[in-house]
């Protein structure tokens, strides 16, 4: 699985293109993309010969060019989930449902670094379909993976079985209210992944987000034991990463925890950040030691 267009990082304005094996995933997100929506078609056909291109155009960012938002195979033929594998783990995609086109494929390369460095008991927040989850079962003792969705759970546990991985518990619940509990409860992970959804949509919701950010990362430092490991990302585009960081030093602080920048990490490469653009350069992600 792989990011074929990254929209404007590629020079192709509103226009995603992600590959799953032998299909194709199109989002075509402002008037001129959407106008050139069949010729695209026409040259994904010619240069990449898939079996099925989906739609996948079922984003709330059309809205503001007074575009329907629409899903539908316009291309041959599209199973409902298809099966990927990522660095030996295998995962199914529903390339109809799944949340953006299937999967985070931008997340790739950091589920890869962290697994380097996850031990012990795990806990995956906002773990959607188990993908670091899965990831953390093959080197931790074992790892609770926690989503509000239902149904993206249900995705998770079939792509356990599908793997034989046999220590992950999924639980259903709010992030910020499991970790609350988890501190009440004086429960210690050795390697804890912290991957929201954009916690800042706009400007006017940095504040919030911010304060978002800070807490769940607070209380994960706290559930630590000594040496633990943390993978903590932000996918807020308006929240810079000198800002992110400073928001996990001063969790850091007031966790009274010392901390270790193991690795400084962003977007995967197939999501390239282009240079005159810094709102490409959206996925901040840190590998951290706390102490």
């Amino acid at each position: 699985a792989v990011r074929l267009v990254f929209g404007e990082a590629d020079l192709l304005p509103s226009i995603i293109v992600d590959r799953y094996g032998q299909y194709l995933v199109l989002q075509t997100l402002s008037s001129g993309a959407d106008a050139l929506k069949p010729l695209l078609v026409e040259i994904l056909i010619d240069l990449v010969q898939p079996k099925g291109i989906m739609e996948r155009n079922d984003v709330k960012a059309r809205r503001l060019e007074g575009l329907e938002e629409t899903k539908a195979i316009i291309y041959g033929v599209v199973p409902g989930e298809v099966e990927i594998v990522e660095g030996g783990v295998r995962f199914l995609v529903d390339l109809c449902g799944g949340q953006k086109t299937g999967f985070f494929l931008d997340q790739r390369d950091n589920r890869l670094a962290a697994r380097r460095h996850a031990f012990g008991r795990a806990l995956d927040c906002f773990t959607n379909t188990g993908a670091f989850a899965l990831h953390f079962a093959s080197c931790c003792t074992s790892v609770l993976a926690v989503d509000v969705s239902s149904d993206s759970l249900a995705l998770a546990g079939r792509n356990a079985e599908l793997n034989g991985a046999a220590n992950i518990n999924f639980r259903e619940g709010n992030v910020f209210d499991l970790l609350r509990d988890c501190e009440r409860a004086g429960e210690r992970f050795d390697t804890i992944c912290l991957d929201p959804p954009a916690f800042a949509k706009n400007r006017n919701s940095l504040a919030s987000a911010r304060g978002g950010y800070k807490e769940i990362n607070l209380r994960a430092m706290k559930l630590l034991n000594p040496g633990g490991i943390l993978v903590t990302s932000s996918c807020s585009y308006h929240l810079a990463e000198p800002d992110f960081f400073g928001i996990l030093c001063q969790a850091a602080r007031d966790a009274h925890r010392y901390v270790q920048v193991v690795e400084r990490r962003g977007q995967s490469s197939d999501h390239p950040v282009l240079a005159s653009m810094p709102e490409t350069h959206y996925l901040k992600c840190f590998i951290l030691r706390v102490l």
